[in-house]
């Protein structure tokens, strides 16, 4: 058409050189989008390593000897202010202001005050963990830390102890002893090497508390800070622990720092500093106390009457009857058997991936967007050889000067071609990216759903590292890896299936050459497939300990700083670095291996095409090599063969590497769920008396374990309140549990209102009930749909019960309803996220309630004024509470006491309280009534 001669070379060089432009336009459009994400990591990074370094409180360094004033300070504080290292130091929401604290060495000192007036915030203040904005903190000494929630590794019991240090048989025997730990050991399979779960699971609110105060005391600290820790246990536990504990032997001499509401540790303090909305409001002695300033007890009476009888403050009188030393908190997994190891060892499918893998995949994008997409690629493969045999056509013709069609008729028919190849392109390409996002979608949403119904005991034998795993290396490689893959395998497989019938076409001697080298391929495919699967395997394996150590770290942070642990903990979490980068090692020098060997093939393809076209061009062999144009077009395809054919052997084991990820997220699909919508469907009005019956309930957490309740039987009259108290597995959440079907029971039934409750959809039943837990949980949000999720109730309802609660002027003050709750429940304390939680079941009016220690965080005045609202507020509900205090169920129409799951005793409070021979006229001993 412009006068130049369309010859072979010039025309199949260009050919060449386009094709080679086909691969990086294909995969420009992911380089962008893996800028666009470097970016935005780039910039949360930076956002993150600019934000507040944590600083540890300033060791006081005054003159080492010939200061005497300074060696006998353990803490000073001078006009300090703070804020949490996440608020905005410009908007000043000071927590703490103005604190002035003067702690010399060898104290006891109490923090006492009301529900979130800064106690907690005082101990972090000195920890360093707090933002100062003003003033000074000074700290004399190593310190010790027991958090108000238990830190608790995932790992034996010793470990938690030890806690990296060296194994002083002698000093830990002691240890336990003094915070009567050593009868649960004896109790426990495996004793103090007994696995612990993850953050404690099976082990009892009381025994975290325990371990975690064990673990500080075996630290041998010079300053120990302990948040609340007589909270978890009951009366008699807290008697043992204040006095063999904090006051023994092993604290002599030694700061403590103790946030607490227990009158008995109150009066045996040396120092009592009362906390007042951020402010330090009296620092002194017991009984220096005036009605007004105290918030931890009702009266002076009160506290009068709760003084231990001793003289000698190290000198205690102690019970070593070790049944009286086991507290009586949540019993999940004890059973009377104590931890056990419940943790198995995470699955690993071996060999090839099954079919049923790629199937399901298929089955998420959809089978007709699937077909769709293996027509569109064949049919786009098809146009593109048509177009390069077609011009190889043209180029015959030219050159013989023998035109079957004008050069119109050539450029229409090409044009025609190409058309249509881009238009099955766009078909593909839309189509892939529908297909793998709905996909993503599908599978996120399955696996969402999967987990959110999946029963109790799936998460307690499973670290909650192997299912952040899923949720982010695994759901990232389905959501962006594995459609960009599988587009590349087709693309590859199609192509390469093309190249081979053009090259057949052109030369069939190609097809002889071709059964070899398959062989030889399907060779290195086999070797390399079986360990780049297995590899891969092990990769995605190694990746969940890493996910568990940072998760673990994290949420232990405070405790590790202060017991200046980071390098153990960093080098734990190397340690797992180091197997996951073997495995990614061994992974891309498998890669490479492969890499060599195909571009060894490939040299030899491209020689052999090259040598026999100029043998036969030569004519030293009756060998039809073909036109100019044809032998062109072989070149021009047999060229790239290199990359084409490794390209599909790569991809192809990359495909399979990806699916890895389908397959493990397959199998949290096939976990057990929890039916929550079969069964019996019952009326709206159910339950309408609130009448609970247990028929011989035998109820076992796991198969191996012994169980929790054995052949329980009782009954609760319709609007009365219970409350339920034993030693540690006696029974008491199993309670709970059972009623709930949180764990399914093995023996007998349970009845409320003449239905049994396994007929009843789990839906309904869990529906009509409510619960207050004693690990208080609000969710990221605003205050108000926390309290109100289902949008029931209007503010005026809300507000009343918050007013009931005492919690109407903390709301207001921290923004109203609409205020967002972050992460933990910030900005709340726990004692108040207890509350935010009883405000929450308060508003549901369901007929029965349950409490699991739902004031154990609160002041004693508050937790009375709480107990009344609760006795007022729920006339005619069931009332089911679970109480570490013995005067929070003085009040209730009746008790029941179990031990090891057996219900020993049950009455009116007051009756048993005056049979000094039941268990629970024991209890109220301890607790000084």
């Amino acid at each position: 058409m412009m006068g130049y001669e369309l010859d072979a070379a010039t025309v199949f060089t260009c050919l060449a050189l386009f094709n080679n432009l086909i691969s990086p336009l294909n995969s420009f459009p992911w380089v962008i989008n893996g800028l666009i994400d470097a970016i935005i990591s780039t910039k949360r990074l930076s956002r993150y390593l600019s934000c507040f370094e944590h600083e540890v409180a300033k060791e006081h360094t005054g003159p080492k000897q010939s200061n005497n004033e300074d060696n006998d300070v353990a803490i000073f504080v001078h006009d300090a202010s703070c804020i949490w290292s996440s608020s905005d130091e410009k908007q000043l929401d000071i927590v703490l202001d103005h604190v002035n604290l003067f702690i010399p060495k060898g104290l006891l000192v109490a923090v006492v005050g009301e529900v979130g007036s800064g106690k907690s915030s005082l101990l972090n203040m000195i920890l360093g963990e707090m933002k100062l904005i003003n003033g000074a903190i000074h700290v004399n000494g190593s310190i010790a830390y027991v958090p108000q929630v238990p830190w608790i590794l995932s790992g034996t019991i010793r470990d938690n102890i030890l806690f990296g240090r060296s194994y002083d048989a002698m000093r830990y025997s002691e240890v336990l002893h003094a915070c009567s730990m050593d009868f649960d050991i004896l109790r426990m399979a495996g004793g103090d090497m007994a696995h612990v779960g993850e953050k404690g699971v099976n082990l009892s609110g009381g025994q975290r508390a325990r371990l975690a105060l064990a673990r500080a005391i075996y630290h041998g600290a010079y300053i120990y800070i302990l948040d609340d820790i007589l909270s978890a246990v009951d009366a008699h536990v807290a008697f043992s622990i204040l006095h063999t504990a904090i006051l023994g032997p092993l604290m002599k001499q030694r700061t403590c720092i103790l946030c607490t509401h227990n009158l008995q540790a109150i009066t045996a303090a040396d120092i009592v500093v009362v906390m007042d909305k951020g402010h330090v409001k009296f620092v002194g002695n017991p009984t220096s106390l005036s009605c007004p300033t105290s918030f931890a007890f009702s009266s002076i009476d009160e506290l009068n009457a709760s003084s231990i009888a001793h003289t000698e403050r190290r000198k205690p009188t102690i019970s070593t009857d070790p049944l009286c030393l086991v507290d009586s908190d949540s019993d999940i997994m004890c059973g009377g058997g104590g931890a056990q190891e419940i943790v198995e060892l995470e699955r690993r499918e071996e060999g090839r991936v099954e079919v049923m893998v790629y199937k399901k995949y298929a089955a998420f994008s959809g089978w007709i967007i699937t077909v769709v997409i293996g027509v569109s690629a064949i049919m786009m493969q098809a146009s593109r050889n048509g177009n390069d045999v077609w011009l190889s056509y043209w180029v015959d013709s030219t050159g013989s000067n023998q035109k079957s069609y004008s050069t119109a008729c050539y450029l229409v028919i090409l044009s025609a071609i190409c058309l249509a190849n881009s238009f099955l392109t766009l078909v593909r390409s839309f189509s892939f990216a529908y297909g793998g996002l709905r996909a993503a979608v599908k599978v996120h949403d399955q696996l969402l759903k999967n987990l959110t119904i999946a029963p109790i005991s799936f998460f307690d034998q499973t670290p909650s590292g192997r299912i952040l795993n899923r949720l982010s290396s695994d759901l990232y490689t389905i959501d962006d890896s594995l459609p960009f893959i599988l587009n590349i395998l087709l693309a590859n497989f199609i192509g390469l299936l093309g190249v081979v019938v053009v090259l057949s076409y052109v030369q069939v001697l190609f097809l002889f050459l071709l059964l070899p080298f398959w062989f030889i391929y399907s060779r290195l495919q086999f070797y390399y497939r079986s360990t780049s699967r297995e590899l891969r395997r092990l990769d995605s394996v190694s990746r969940s300990p890493i996910y568990a150590s940072f998760t673990e770290s994290m949420d232990g942070s405070s405790t590790i700083r202060a017991f200046m642990s980071k390098d153990l903990f960093l080098t734990r979490f190397f340690q797992n670095m180091m197997v996951y980068q073997r495995t990614s090692y061994s992974e891309a020098t498998a890669s490479l291996w492969l890499s060599l060997r195909l571009q060894w093939l490939a040299a030899f393809i491209i020689s052999f095409i090259a040598v026999m076209a100029v043998i036969g061009s030569h004519g030293y062999l009756h060998i039809n090599i073909g036109t100019p144009g044809l032998v062109g077009l072989a070149l021009s395809y047999a060229a790239p063969i290199v990359s084409s054919l490794g390209s599909f052997l790569s991809s192809f084991t990359e495909t399979e590497k990806e699916m890895v990820s389908m397959e493990r997220v397959l199998q949290y699909m096939d976990i057990p769920q929890e039916e929550l919508i079969e069964g019996r469907r019952v009326n709206q009005s159910w339950p309408s008396q609130g009448e609970i019956n247990f028929q011989n309930v035998t109820l076992k957490y796991m198969p191996a374990l012994p169980p929790a309740l054995r052949g329980v039987t009782f009954a609760i009259a319709g609007g009365t309140q219970v409350g339920i108290i034993g030693r540690t597995g006696a029974g008491k959440s199993s309670i709970l549990n059972a009623l709930f079907r949180l764990y399914p029971i093995c023996g007998g039934r349970i009845v409320v209102d003449g239905i049994d409750t396994s007929d009843v959809s789990l839906r309904d039943l869990r529906e009509r009930f409510s619960v207050v837990p004693q690990a208080p949980f609000l969710f990221e949000g605003s205050l108000r749909t926390n309290l109100d999720p289902l949008c029931v109730y209007d503010d005026i309802e809300i507000w009343k019960v918050l007013e009931k609660c005492h919690l109407k002027e903390e709301v207001e003050a921290a923004g109203g309803l609409d205020m967002d709750v972050k992460g933990f429940g910030a900005p709340f304390s726990v004692g108040q996220r207890q509350l935010l939680c009883l405000v929450r079941a308060l508003l549901k009016s369901s007929k029965i309630l349950c409490l699991d220690e739902c004031t154990a965080s609160v002041d004693t005045p508050t937790a009375s004024k709480l107990h009344k609202v609760i006795k007022d507020e729920c006339q005619g509900t069931t009332v089911i509470a679970i109480a570490h205090r013995i005067s929070t169920v003085l009040d209730m129409d009746n008790i029941l006491i179990f031990d090891q799951g057996i219900l020993v005793e049950q009455g009116h409070p007051y009756d048993l309280v005056e049979d000094e021979s039941s268990l629970f006229s024991s209890f109220a001993k301890a607790s000084n009534m």
